[in-house]
């Protein structure tokens, strides 16, 4: 449980366990990350990243374990069990490993379903276009405007999104994941599939995205560089297991990591 004096933690996950079957996917997961910083969750393929994601955001339900966000007003909230929707009112989104983009839409229209959770009215007025509705319709076009373009992609706002090279693709899910609003920003490796001069640009840009937004981060990566310049922390996961926290050069030192993921990736 968090104390009255961590105010400045955004996130708990607390002994978090996962089973699917008989296999055991998370062993009593645990680590914390402060508010307004860049936290790089590394291991190798299939020590858990993804699953420990898909449990904070309700895709997954573990057997055990708790996980809390600091909501406004309210305080520590365990968010295990709510729906999606939910998740995104009080402030965590999340991209995915591969974009789950409506391929037929155009990228600014992909991005602008990420703002609707937050549009006023209810059914019967969203269909009656009432003039409140359509102010906050277009209130919300243009904060979706101003976000493709600070990544990068108006040039390309009325394309199918299908139709977009897969680089740009990810970059139009985050444009949709930070219209949401979000306090918590999920990326599942974000510099998957880039070229490096792009890995190191994305680097930069999540950087600036996070003192733009004032978010918290948390992204699960492979790109060690990447991880290195931008992380303020790095927990690693090693078969469903935290065998490490600390800084980026900690982790790179630590025998384990070496033989279990850098050696390979570094």
């Amino acid at each position: 449980m968090p104390s009255a004096g961590a105010a400045a933690t955004a996130l708990w996950i607390e002994r978090v366990g996962l089973r699917f079957g008989g296999h055991t996917v998370l062993h009593d997961v645990s680590f914390d990350v402060q508010a307004g910083t860049i936290c790089g969750l590394v291991g190798p393929n299939g020590a858990g990243k993804t699953s420990l994601f898909n449990c904070i955001t309700g895709s997954y339900v573990p057997h055990q374990g708790e996980v809390r966000f600091d909501v406004p007003c309210v305080g520590a909230r365990d968010v295990l069990r709510m729906p999606p929707h939910r998740l995104a009112a009080i402030g965590i989104a999340r991209t995915f490993q591969h974009p789950t983009l409506d391929p037929a839409a155009s990228a600014l229209d992909n991005a602008l379903c990420g703002g609707h959770v937050h549009l006023r009215g209810n059914a019967l007025s969203l269909a009656l276009g009432l003039p409140s509705v359509r102010n906050d319709e277009a209130l919300l076009r243009r904060r979706a405007e101003a976000v493709m373009d600070e990544l990068g992609l108006s040039r390309w706002a009325g394309i199918p999104a299908g139709n977009l090279p897969y680089a740009l693709q990810k970059r139009v899910e985050l444009a949709r994941a930070l219209l949401s609003q979000p306090r918590l920003l999920l990326l599942d490796e974000p510099a998957g599939g880039l070229p490096h001069g792009e890995v190191d640009e994305l680097g930069v840009l999540l950087r600036k995205l996070r003192e733009r937004f004032e978010l918290t981060v948390v992204l699960v990566e492979h790109h060690m560089g990447m991880i290195s310049k931008i992380t303020d922390k790095v927990v690693v996961l090693v078969e469903g297991r935290v065998v490490l926290q600390g800084s980026a050069a900690e982790v790179r030192k630590h025998p384990v990591v070496v033989e279990a993921y850098l050696g390979a990736a570094a």
